[in-house]
């Protein structure tokens, strides 16, 4: 019976873990699209030159 029990708790952790990777994956792929926009489209600075969108 405690095997059953830890067997069915590995594939609840492994579904849970497959299941935030997913998450994550199209949360990066968000966070690709967002920098390439910022930086396909710049603001300029006020001095008139083409500036960064991000500070760093």
């Amino acid at each position: 019976m405690v095997a059953v029990l830890l067997v069915l708790l590995l594939a609840l952790i492994l579904f849970g873990a497959g299941f935030a990777l997913k998450i994550l994956w199209w949360v990066a792929l968000a966070v690709i699209v967002l920098w390439l926009l910022g930086f396909l489209v710049r603001g300029t600075t006020a001095a008139g030159g083409r500036g960064r969108w991000y500070r760093w």
